[in-house]
């Protein structure tokens, strides 16, 4: 259990500091999600314009501001 959630979180943050990114390890990452997505069967979409419209509304919103 942790006791000092604030000295965990400043370890945690050094660590990310000291260590460099890793393109191709994120990449595998990316892509074994990717994998896992299509064996649960989620992706890819039986539609892929479905919901378009709400992607189109968030856009213009954005792009307002």
């Amino acid at each position: 259990m942790v006791k000092n959630a604030q000295m965990l979180e400043q370890f945690e943050l050094e660590q990310v500091r000291r260590s460099p990114p890793d393109h191709a390890r994120n990449l595998r990452i990316v892509e074994a999600l990717y994998q896992e997505a299509v064996h649960l069967g989620v992706l890819p979409r039986p539609d892929p314009l479905e919901g378009i419209e709400h992607v189109i509304e968030l856009a213009r919103a954005i792009n307002r501001v």
